[in-house]
């Protein structure tokens, strides 16, 4: 199987299905995720750790988002500082919630981009053996 462009890769993580296959959503739930893609069989979470880089996607993001944000409020319309923060403050915990499962996403989209060996390995599920009578 060759590796998609990144810009579908990119696509099927803002749509939460599996980066490899796209069939198959990432999440179960609100924040819980499966532990393999049950189409192509994936593991999402390698390690333990593992989405530990997604934490810093969305806090660059949100950083990024929030000092823009400051700076064209205050310096650009004049506005005060209070009403600033306040607003800021609300997007600060609003935000990384809304944005945790596309952080997460993108990640596991990233790290398939880069590492070509996981469009070629397919995981299978254990089989079990047959018995003989």
């Amino acid at each position: 199987m060759s590796r998609p462009p990144t810009s579908l890769l990119i696509r099927r993580a803002l749509r939460l299905t599996c980066p490899r296959c796209g069939k198959a959503p990432m999440f179960s739930g609100l924040f819980r995720m499966p532990e393999k893609c049950p189409s192509c069989h994936l593991k999402f979470e390698r390690e333990p750790g593992y989405f530990l880089g997604s934490i810093y996607l969305n806090y660059g993001i949100t950083a990024l988002v929030s000092t823009a944000a400051w700076t064209v409020l205050r310096f650009g319309y004049g506005c005060s500082s209070r009403n600033i923060l306040l607003g800021l403050a609300a997007f600060c915990i609003g935000w990384p919630t809304f944005f945790f499962r596309y952080a997460r996403a993108l990640w596991l989209a990233l790290d398939l981009r880069f590492d070509e060996k996981l469009f070629h390995a397919r995981e299978r599920p254990p089989t079990v053996p047959k018995e003989t009578p």
